[in-house]
């Protein structure tokens, strides 16, 4: 995962319904919720969704998520689309990045760019 990073969101409702669907098939969970603000991860919260009142329209941000494997980012994707996102880019590698970066990338329900990504993919995988 990555240590820490917090996004505001317009509805807190389909942020949450959104995350816990695709973190869930990259084996994180919730682990903390403060009714305003709910904390994601593995064994701390190192990932934070929140609002608060006139939250208002705010800047896309880029999240990447780390996959254990090319699979996990295929199943990631999967998940995105089931709960609504819309495909950035489908998992795939990513040579330009290096020779073993695998990832796919969709928007969030508040327009972020969200991705998983897998650095020891092989192809094949």
């Amino acid at each position: 995962m990555i240590d820490h990073l917090g996004i505001n969101c317009a509805d807190l409702a389909a942020a949450t319904a959104f995350y816990d669907r695709v973190l869930g098939v990259l084996g994180h969970r919730r682990l903390m919720d403060f009714g305003t603000a709910v904390g994601y991860g593995t064994r701390k919260p190192d990932f934070w969704v929140g609002t608060f009142d006139g939250v208002g329209p705010n800047r896309e941000t880029h999240i990447a998520f780390a996959a254990p494997d090319a699979a996990h980012v295929r199943a990631f994707f999967a998940a995105a689309l089931e709960a609504g996102a819309e495909a950035l880019h489908e998992p795939r590698f990513w040579p330009e990045y290096h020779e073993h970066y695998y990832g796919a990338f969709v928007r969030d329900p508040d327009g972020n760019n969200v991705e998983a990504v897998c650095h020891t993919a092989q192809e094949g995988d």
